[in-house]
């Protein structure tokens, strides 16, 4: 039998070794720390598109076309009788039937030239209204500067300075670019001219399109609807004025002959 102090030791002996079979516990994961923000690199500059290249410019007004040469008149000017003979031509400034009483320097022959575009647009005009048996009749077309430049005279000779100030005669016209036409409607085949309340160059407001009725204002209407339908667009104060547009007009002197 063991005595007491063997017992104890014994006890302490199996009570270090039980602890020494104990498991081992992992050791707790170390810590790592976060890594530093990084700056983000500059996003590159974006460059805007280029905007688009404004289209050319039109000139429209005669004061801000150039004078052309006699040779580019004759390039660009045509003949509109050529282009459809059944075009009644009738030009008052190559008579003394017009409202100076004289023939206008610059008209030698009575013919109605006009820009090639604005021609072959009144080509179309006369076979649009030949379905109703109507034609168009040409009081003026392309008229040169010298003709212009009498005009303006006449207004200061007689003292008819307002003419110019309210707009019925120009300094510088649409007809010194070829691109302006003085017409009135006829019947085919007869060739008599529609009532149309006033005559051709009546300075009053009379003659202003809007300023009729009854028949009168039925064929101004007519005409304006036919010479729009084609591009044309009417002067508001005279009835049988119309004028078109084409990029960069010039003015010509060119004597019509």
């Amino acid at each position: 039998m063991l005595s007491p102090a063997v017992r104890r030791a014994a006890a302490i002996v199996a009570v270090l070794l039980g602890a020494s079979c104990a498991p081992l516990q992992p050791a707790p994961p170390a810590t790592v720390p976060a890594p530093a923000p990084t700056t983000a690199p500059p996003r590159p500059a974006v460059t805007p598109a280029p905007k688009p290249a404004a289209p050319a410019r039109t000139v429209t007004s005669p004061d801000s076309a150039p004078l052309a040469t006699d040779a580019a008149a004759e390039s660009l000017l045509v003949d509109v009788a050529r282009l459809d003979s059944t075009i009644v031509v009738q030009l008052r400034y190559a008579t003394r039937y017009n409202f100076t009483g004289a023939v206008l320097p610059g008209y030698e022959a009575p013919r109605a030239l006009l820009r090639r575009e604005a021609a072959a647009a009144l080509v179309r005009v006369q076979r649009r209204l030949r379905a109703d048996s109507l034609g168009l009749e040409i009081f003026d077309a392309y008229r040169p500067v010298r003709a212009t430049d009498a005009m303006v005279s006449w207004t200061q000779r007689v003292h008819r300075e307002d003419l110019l100030r309210d707009g019925y005669i120009a300094e510088r016209s649409k007809h010194n670019l070829g691109l302006a036409v003085d017409l009135t409607l006829v019947e085919l085949p007869s060739g008599n001219e529609l009532k149309m309340g006033t005559a051709f160059d009546t300075f009053a407001a009379t003659a202003h399109t809007a300023n009729a009725t009854g028949v009168f204002a039925a064929n101004r209407q007519r005409l304006k609807r036919a010479m729009e339908a084609e591009g044309f667009t009417n002067l508001p104060e005279e009835w049988w004025h119309f004028s078109y547009q084409v990029p960069d007009p010039m003015r010509f002197d060119l004597v019509i002959r």
